[in-house]
């Protein structure tokens, strides 16, 4: 087997040993767990901002679940988010923060609230062999 291979095969097991069996991988590499009824957590994972929880809340959304990127998601947690604290999102209105935490230029949707579409667009691009940069992202 080439070292590479090896490589990636050790690494996408420590990543499955390390979350839940329950739990969403994100493409930014954070964990999304659901907590039903529409709730899930992003758990602190080291040097992360606000803008890399909420990729993950759509990368979930959009990729796990299959739900459209008009999909509202609500922070449940207030912001600011304290150190070494993860965010709880829901897809229900229900206990919804004021804010988001997050800088955003529109009055479009519900207060505390971004579409699973724009959460996701937060995620940085991934790479791609042969030069295909975040087209299929």
């Amino acid at each position: 087997m080439p070292r590479l291979s090896l490589l990636s095969v050790t690494f996408a097991g420590a990543l499955a040993l390390a979350a839940p069996a329950w739990s969403f991988v994100a493409g930014n590499g954070l964990i999304v767990q659901p907590e039903g009824e529409g709730t899930f957590n992003v758990p602190f994972m080291g040097l992360s901002g606000d803008a890399d929880f909420w990729c993950a809340a759509g990368d979930y959304v959009n990729n796990f679940l299959g739900m459209p990127g008009g999909t509202r998601i609500f922070r449940l947690s207030e912001p600011p988010r304290q150190r070494g604290q993860g965010i709880r999102f829901s897809l229900s209105a229900e206990g919804a923060s004021a804010k988001s935490g997050l800088s955003i230029f529109s009055s479009e949707g519900p207060q505390g609230s971004v579409s699973a579409a724009m959460a996701f667009a937060l995620c940085p691009p991934r790479f791609y062999p042969f030069g295909f940069m975040g087209l299929f992202r």
